[in-house]
């Protein structure tokens, strides 16, 4: 039986030699990560199993990130939570601050998740992973507790989603582009509970930055994960930090799948997200004149080196515009010092821009860049929701890189092309 790259994954997990969508399965769990926000709860529920381990101590992952370095007490004793489990029970990949980087961005950087794993988390973008070849996908606290317990997930198979990107990529638009269209095209329940297989020249000619941040918004269509073959790219990049040997999977040429969707990528401008949904895209050239207050380069979908450079080249030379707030946020702390040593940081702020410690902080309104009541922001995260970034009464508009950097010095929502 021909099988998709999910489907075979989900297969080897579950010790089956096949797997068809609908199908209920048991899956052993290659990674179980949690956060600040989310480990919690699962530390509390786990710990009512009165255990004295988890499944595998160097397969249970906790990074506080969404807080850290905490903003108030409640931020602090939910990382303390963190810190006495990893202590109690010799967690080898816990990552303090000093370490501590966005999760979705440390794992693939420090070779902690590698292809042809199944990884769960408390965290809808878990789905990030798909980019290595991984099965990834977000979970509730309480199967988190149930995976530190058992080291397996309950799980039903997805049916998949072909997507299919041909064509050379216009100047300025990126793989964010290309997921912001896509869910502008399908909507935001538009791969519910599906596999979303990216695949095509465009995405064989992405970097490996470029499909994380494919596979990071598959969460955003409804996915339940997305997902990429691995290739030459993909193998270099994880050959190189790997702490465990990959499996490298692929859909067999006549897999089923329940739709396949071309795009031809030539057609497609950089893309804006209007509030309160990813799915509300437009063309930069139908956006118009909106004011904006803030602007945010990072997160888990555009914080690594590759997005961060992107920006710079941009604003370089450039001031960012009167009462516009320009906040960057390297992913991780290798990226924070490959952009110093670059010479990122001396072109931010030569801008007027300012320099954050990795963390989520803004993303989800939590802090280091919360928005006041109608209070605009372009911003390179994964969700404009209301209230997702501050105030119920703000709003923020989704962009890849070099928008969000032109729309600082502009101070409107801008391409680079209007500057």
């Amino acid at each position: 039986m021909a099988m998709t790259i999910t489907e075979k994954i989900l297969a080897k997990h579950a010790d089956k030699e096949k797997v068809a969508p609908g199908e209920l399965i048991t899956a052993r769990v290659d990674i179980a990560l949690g956060n600040d926000i989310t480990a919690p709860i699962a530390i509390k529920e786990f710990k009512k199993l009165n255990l004295n381990k988890v499944f595998d101590n160097t397969r249970v992952v906790l990074v506080p990130d969404h807080f850290c370095p905490n903003k108030d007490i409640k931020s602090a004793d939910q990382a303390k939570i963190l810190r006495a489990f990893a202590n109690e029970y010799n967690i080898t990949h816990y990552y303090d601050v000093g370490e501590m980087g966005v999760e979705h961005s440390l794992l693939p950087e420090q070779g902690v998740v590698v292809s042809g794993d199944l990884v769960i988390g408390a965290d809808s973008h878990t789905c990030t992973y798909g980019a290595l070849g991984a099965f990834s996908t977000g979970v509730g606290s309480t199967d988190l507790a149930a995976a530190f317990a058992t080291g397996e997930v309950w799980l039903r198979v997805p049916e998949s989603i072909k997507f299919i990107y041909e064509g050379k990529l216009n100047k300025y638009v990126s793989a964010k582009d290309l997921i912001l269209y896509t869910i502008g095209d399908i909507g935001v329940d538009g791969a519910l509970y599906k596999s979303m297989e990216f695949t095509g020249q465009t995405i064989e000619n992405l970097p490996v930055s470029g499909r994380l941040t494919m596979a990071n918004m598959a969460i955003e269509a409804g996915g339940k994960n997305g997902i990429i073959a691995p290739d030459d790219s993909t193998k270099k990049y994880v050959d190189s930090r790997k702490e465990r040997e990959p499996d490298y999977y692929s859909s067999d040429e006549d897999a089923n799948y329940s739709e396949i969707i071309k795009y031809d990528v030539s057609k497609i401008e950089p893309q804006v997200a209007f509030p309160h949904l990813p799915e509300n895209t437009r063309g930069i050239s139908e956006v118009g004149t909106i004011p904006i207050d803030q602007v945010v380069i990072g997160s888990c979908t555009n914080g690594l080196l590759d997005d961060l450079k992107v920006a710079a080249n941009i604003i370089k030379g450039r001031k960012v515009a009167k009462r516009v707030r320009m906040i960057v946020i390297p992913a991780t702390l290798k990226v924070y010092r490959d952009a110093m040593h670059e010479g990122l940081f001396d072109v931010f702020m030569d801008a007027g821009a300012i320099i954050s410690t990795p963390t989520c902080g803004p993303c989800l309104g939590g802090h280091m860049g919360v928005l006041a009541e109608g209070e605009r922001a372009v911003s390179t995260t994964n969700r404009n929701f209301v209230g997702r970034m501050g105030h119920p009464k703000s709003e923020v508009y989704l962009a890849n890189p070099a928008v969000a950097a032109a729309s600082a010095v502009a101070g409107i929502v801008a391409g680079p092309d209007q500057l």
